[in-house]
């Protein structure tokens, strides 16, 4: 018998697409699956992306065939049409993205070519297939991704030597991706840029457009993108690197650092930009310092997210906050190529931190993997206790929490304890945020 993921932290492939469309300005996700899979997902994404909302055109009112046992036996394209054809009538977008469910693909539609009759009319439509079965989340935003750069941002053969593209941050999925993109948009432009995020503020269909124009694309994962990248670099020319997400200094400045000399960047320039964030940053912590010692404020840590915030959470509370960070489980599904490029992430810390790193996608195993790290009080005479502790995951490891007797902070998805809005965690702004969230757990019984 095969195993199940008791609470799994994301969504299938047409969730993570889905999500990632709706957070794109001006364009109508049109999903063609089963009634249940637009609700279900809806409330998922709704609930557990720090109360997201639905947005324009998103949530409960997304377009959907809604098929049901007619289309199962006869086929569905016929319907399908019918349901572009409305959304094309009633709703004022610009960019309208066809993606499926499982059922769907089992029985064979031919979705890309019925979307490609009305592209062929002049209408924007795309389409993608994006059954869940084809992977979670991240594979969805990947196939998204993939299906624009190839289909949708226009080849140049001029490229502009300032402007570079930047993804890999997950939106949604990332609850903190708008922030997040707006923090590391803002530290490029110091550097002399104009950055593509696609899903940030202010951005526009034409920005994703004109993309095929930029230098660079900058994937900030060791995982997610990546395939998207090479799409890009096929179709348009353009080179990518890869570089982890960055929280606090130590992170931030070796970003700044690999993005400069892709981009050859004098190094007196970004020296100026990492030498004015860090005073800024350590101005603001050093006020900490007399609450930070008084109270007693180091802790152990016990870190759950993806692989894209749990190394960047472990460097900062090892490097910034001078914490232990003992276990941290990574929650994606990983191939065995990409779990030892991030396991290779958690060494060479400045405080020489070398905690555990476990890959499981089970938040029912968090007690088990911190029982095999550190033995339980069987009422020996000298105990060395995990305390005090504290926990930084997501809403399904308060219980975790609890056991251990550590307070807990939601970052990394699902969160549906906070409510989020234009928060980041990423680069020297957002680690003062963190900073701030972690110690105000600590310190709001007082």
């Amino acid at each position: 018998m095969s195993n199940f993921v008791d609470r799994p932290r994301y969504l299938c492939a047409l969730g993570g697409a889905v999500g990632t469309l709706k957070v794109l300005p001006r364009t109508i996700p049109i999903i063609h699956a089963a009634a249940g899979c637009g609700g279900n997902i809806a409330n998922a994404l709704n609930g557990s992306a720090g109360y997201l909302g639905s947005g324009y055109c998103a949530g409960q009112a997304l377009p959907s065939t809604n098929i049901y046992e007619k289309d199962i036996v006869f086929g569905g394209e016929e319907r399908l049409e019918e349901q572009i054809s409305n959304t094309l009538r009633l709703i004022d977008g610009d960019l309208f993205f066809v993606v499926t469910g499982c059922m769907v693909e089992m029985i064979g539609d031919d979705t890309l070519s019925v979307s490609r009759r009305f592209r062929n009319q002049g209408y924007p439509v795309l389409a993608a297939e994006t059954a869940g079965f084809k992977g979670n989340s991240y594979r969805g935003y990947d196939i998204v991704l993939e299906t624009l750069f190839r289909e949708y941002v226009d080849v140049s053969s001029v490229k502009d030597p300032k402007t570079v593209n930047l993804w890999g941050v997950v939106p949604v999925q990332d609850v903190f991706w708008m922030g997040n993109l707006n923090v590391l948009k803002s530290l490029l432009g110091q550097l002399g840029y104009r950055v593509n995020t696609f899903f940030g503020e202010g951005e526009t269909l034409d920005n994703l457009k004109g993309a095929g124009s930029a230098s660079l694309n900058i994937v900030v994962s060791d995982t997610f993108g990546i395939q998207a990248a090479k799409v890009f670099e096929e179709v348009h020319g353009v080179p990518y690197i890869t570089v982890p997400l960055p929280i606090g200094s130590a992170g931030t400045e070796r970003f700044l650092r690999t993005v400069a000399a892709a981009l050859q960047v004098d190094e007196a320039i970004v020296g100026q930009v990492i030498a004015g964030e860090k005073a800024r940053y350590y101005a603001y912590l050093e006020r900490l310092s007399d609450v930070y010692n008084d109270l007693d404020l180091q802790r152990y840590c016990v870190i759950v997210g993806d692989s894209n915030y749990a190394q960047a959470l472990t460097g900062f509370v090892a490097d910034d906050l001078g914490w232990l960070p003992e276990l941290v489980v990574i929650t994606d599904i990983l191939t065995d190529e990409e779990q030892k490029l991030v396991a290779g992430r958690f060494g060479g810390f400045a405080s020489g931190i070398a905690p555990r790193v476990v890959f499981d996608t089970d938040a029912g195993n968090m007690s088990r993997h911190f029982n095999d790290l550190w033995p339980r009080n069987r009422s020996q005479r000298y105990y060395d206790a995990f305390s005090p502790a504290f926990v930084i995951g997501s809403a399904f490891d308060r219980d975790f929490a609890e056991k251990l007797g550590a307070p807990h902070l939601s970052v990394s998805y699902p969160v549906s304890n906070r409510v989020v809005l234009d928060r980041a965690y990423a680069g020297y702004a957002g680690a003062l945020r963190l900073t701030e969230d972690i110690l105000s757990v600590l310190v709001g019984n007082r």
